[in-house]
């Protein structure tokens, strides 16, 4: 008997093999098959909700970034304006937060573009394990 795996298997590195013939045990065989449909899911739903909460983050942190760009810019250009229309922009500029902490956790605008951006690393991670634990099944 030979111990090295045939060729067939050579290609599959994660299969096991119970004997020289290249056939495993049906209990094996469906102990395989169901931690890779664990695999198979965890990954898919980690890519689902990367996949939803990154252009979120990335929206709301590009906004968050812009409006006090923009409302400076309407201030420069209402200052020759009514002082009244002057102050009610005045009073929303400074009610736009540089950072909000939520249960300890700092937000900023430019962290949540950097978040959405790992979110869409972790979504495309979650998707090549996913293929890949699909392919193994």
């Amino acid at each position: 008997m030979d111990p090295t795996p045939n060729r067939a298997d050579a290609h599959r590195p994660f299969s096991f093999v119970s004997d020289a013939s290249g056939s495993s045990s049906p209990a094996l065989r469906l102990a395989r098959a169901g931690l890779w449909a664990v695999c198979y899911f965890f990954f898919y739903f980690i890519q689902q909700l990367a996949e939803l909460f990154a252009p979120l983050l990335l929206i709301a942190g590009v906004a968050w970034k812009a409006l006090p760009v923009l409302i400076g810019a309407v201030s420069h250009v209402s200052a020759s304006a009514d002082p009244q229309a002057r102050d009610a922009i005045a009073n929303v500029a400074s009610a736009i937060p540089a950072q909000i902490t939520v249960a300890g956790h700092t937000l900023t605008a430019s962290s949540m573009v950097w978040d959405g951006i790992l979110l869409m690393g972790l979504a495309a991670a979650g998707s090549t394990l996913a293929t890949l634990a699909g392919r193994n099944m």
